[in-house]
């Protein structure tokens, strides 16, 4: 287990605290995860469609961000942590307010970075978005600020399942 693999496990139970971004943008978390890949559904909230009924892209990037994050979470080594460097977009349809399912998988690892892509599907199956990302490993000690607010994060999460 590393900090990563400990975080998504408590994400996935739903036991833990939620960065305040995931609320406000009501991205929801994960359904389920192993070791290169992570897998979540996600029903849009009616607010968040634009005046013809379609999904805004830019929403849909950041839940490419997110889930692309997740996955890389499966595989980065416990004394590092991550920053994408770039996120590409392919809008395939036109998503509607309808139910997707997300998945996203590491495609490549060097000791530098995590390649990562994803897909968004409807429930018929329908692909409607790819996304792909390109993360940089970093170790903690050139970040400490990050590294205490994991610590702090794992630490408010051990006191919620206690």
């Amino acid at each position: 287990m590393t900090w990563a693999t400990e975080r998504l496990d408590v994400l996935k139970a739903g036991t833990g605290s939620v960065p305040p971004i995931v609320e406000t943008l009501k991205m929801g978390l994960i359904d389920d995860w192993g070791e290169g890949w992570v897998r979540k559904s996600w029903t849009p909230a009616p607010e968040l469609k634009t005046a013809d009924g379609s999904l805004f892209g830019g929403y849909l990037a950041a839940l490419a961000d997110q889930v692309l994050s997740f996955a890389t979470m499966t595989v980065v080594p416990g004394e590092m942590l991550f920053r994408t460097l770039n996120l590409q977009m392919n809008f395939l349809r036109v998503g509607r307010t309808q139910p997707l399912k997300i998945e996203a998988r590491v495609v490549a690892q060097t000791r530098q970075m995590i390649t990562v892509r994803a897909e968004f599907r409807r429930e018929d199956g329908e692909l409607i978005a790819e996304a792909s990302a390109q993360q940089l490993l970093m170790t903690f000690e050139r970040w400490p600020a990050e590294r205490a607010a994991m610590e702090a994060t794992a630490k408010a999460d051990a006191a919620v399942v206690s």
